[in-house]
């Protein structure tokens, strides 16, 4: 979570109380404050509340929280007459932008530091380390409109921010401090994103870095604010926080025509919310017009439509609100968790162990018992790893992901063993003995049961020391079992073995194919053996 550093005397200034007012009632609308200092208190916020990483967004919550100024802050737009173009060629790269113009800036340090913060916690929570979203503020009167967003060619030159010198811009991701830690979100591209004014001067290389030509000073009036990224609610989402920071540093805020759509809007969204839901969530007895009340304690504008119904109108920077539960929570916090009476459920049960997680409490002591080391691997895993390079016919049962986020995560587990393979190649440079198992869920046809895996590797690792353990685990386990020779392609034929329990196969153990154990990096014996524990549930 983000910890936002905040000057006392301009939070102060902009709440309208004392720090120590501020210090105590800041846990109370869901932060924790970090740090006391003379001249600077740290906070950490939730990632949801990103309208807050300033000290503009923290005095706005504290003083509706205070009843010092409640409701809702109401924005006015004007349009300024100014254009962006955006080139179809970033449609690849980075499509969407947002902008706005912000007249009669009147700075200070303090402000500028806020802005800052503001900017860089913004790139975080909501820009994802800038890959999502990135911003760029421009002294507006250093530069001319229109402006034009762009793909440009890589030999383009401007004078980066801190700098002096001219630099290309793939010169600037292999020299620039910011260009090292960003390179990786467009170095392959074969054009790169860049904002120029109309006299084709660059003002920014998001998501990289500004151009010096448009540094901010405690002398800028008018600003010129790029919001750019690959997802158009969180560009959005950047805008209107920053907008309303601006307007509680006393600017004024004009739109921008992007492709001749205008933007911002700062516009509140209207939705109608259940008394009686609220009531019986919180567990605290409401009445509309109490409820308005906390609402607008919060910020929010609020008016009762009936007596279980209250119009609600969201504040343009809460992007966190999707749901009535969201609004809700708002009214909790503002009545104050630490009035909310402490009570026993009506009814009382007696918990217990579920039949699954119990057997995997005694797996675990067995495995322990013999000296394995429990691993975790991901559910998630590949086709690759579960079953080419294990030297495995694909399982056509198992459930594959819909939109898999990288080629790494496309099923659901069908097998342990695999997953326990994988980890035993991260760890190849580690000492040997290496000794482990896994216990967890598995899918197939879309039913989830229990499985067990457990491999050991070192030079001397055979199918005698496995055996030996399959026997100990299912001695312990209270499991009679049965053996016959094995055709699993994972395991050397000869030296491996299948697992019967009641007529049933569960299991299978022995040696790893010399090709497994190339395709995995190897270069140990490694024998091991894995367990289906359906039989095994209890009541």
């Amino acid at each position: 979570m983000p910890v936002v550093k905040l000057n006392n005397e301009y939070l102060c200034r902009l709440t309208g109380t004392d720090i120590k007012t501020i210090r105590d009632n800041l846990p109370m609308m869901g932060s924790e404050v970090e740090r006391e200092e003379a001249e600077q208190t740290d906070v950490q916020y939730f990632p949801n509340r990103p309208d807050l990483y300033s000290a503009e967004g923290t005095a706005r919550a504290l003083r509706g929280y205070l009843g010092i100024e409640t409701g809702l802050v109401k924005y006015s737009v004007k349009p300024s007459g100014i254009k962006f173009t955006v080139d179809p060629n970033l449609k690849n790269i980075r499509p969407f932008l947002g902008s706005a113009i912000i007249r009669n800036v009147k700075m200070d340090n303090a402000m500028i530091e806020s802005l800052m913060g503001l900017q860089e916690s913004l790139h975080w929570a909501v820009g994802r380390g800038r890959k999502k979203v990135a911003i760029g503020v421009h002294d507006l009167d250093k530069i001319e409109a229109p402006f034009c967003y762009k793909a440009a060619e890589k030999s383009t030159k401007f004078v980066p921010l801190d700098y002096d010198v001219e630099m290309d811009m793939d010169e600037i991701l292999e020299k620039h401090p910011k260009g090292k830690a960003y390179a990786k979100i467009v170095k392959d591209f074969p054009l790169y994103p860049l904002i120029t004014d109309s006299k084709n001067r660059v003002c920014s290389f998001p998501p990289i870095i500004n151009g010096e030509l448009t540094r901010v000073t405690e002398d800028t009036k008018n600003i010129l604010l790029d919001v750019t990224g690959i997802e158009p609610r969180a560009v959005s989402v950047a805008v209107n926080i920053l907008c309303a920071a601006f307007v509680d540093m006393g600017a004024d805020i004009e739109s921008v025509s992007v492709e001749g759509v205008e933007t911002p809007k700062l516009a509140a969204e209207k939705r109608n919310v259940s008394v009686k839901e609220c009531e019986k969530l919180i567990g605290v007895p409401l009445t509309a017009e109490k409820m308005a009340e906390l609402l607008l304690k919060m910020r929010f504008g609020a008016e009762v439509i009936n007596e279980d119904t209250v119009r609600v109108y969201v504040p343009c920077y809460r992007s966190d609100i999707m749901h009535d539960f969201d609004v809700y929570e708002d009214v909790a916090i503002a009545y104050g968790y630490d009035k909310i009476e402490t009570s026993l459920p009506p009814s009382f049960t007696v918990g217990k162990p579920h039949p699954v997680q119990a057997l995997y409490s005694t797996v675990r002591d067995v495995m322990v018992g013999l000296e394995y080391i429990e691993n975790t691997p991901f559910t998630l895993t590949s086709g690759k790893v579960s079953y080419d390079m294990m030297n495995r016919t694909e399982n056509s049962q198992a459930l594959h992901v819909l939109h898999p986020i990288s080629e790494d995560q496309t099923i659901v587990r069908t097998d342990i063993l695999p997953m326990l393979m994988e980890s035993l190649s991260i760890n190849r440079s580690r000492e040997l003995p290496q000794k482990i198992f896994a216990c967890g869920d598995v899918v197939e046809n879309l039913i989830t049961y229990p499985k067990m895996a457990a491999a050991s590797i070192h030079s001397g690792a055979d199918f005698s020391e496995v055996y030996a353990a399959v026997d100990s685990f299912c001695r312990m386990m209270s499991i009679t079992y049965t053996v016959k020779e094995s055709s699993d392609p994972a395991f050397i034929s000869g030296r491996a073995a299948d697992v019967y329990f009641d007529g049933k196969k569960i299991g299978v153990f022995g040696e790893i194919y010399p090709e497994v154990l190339t395709a995995f990096g190897l270069e140990h014996p490694v024998a091991a053996f894995e367990i289906d524990l359906r039989e095994f549930v209890g009541e």
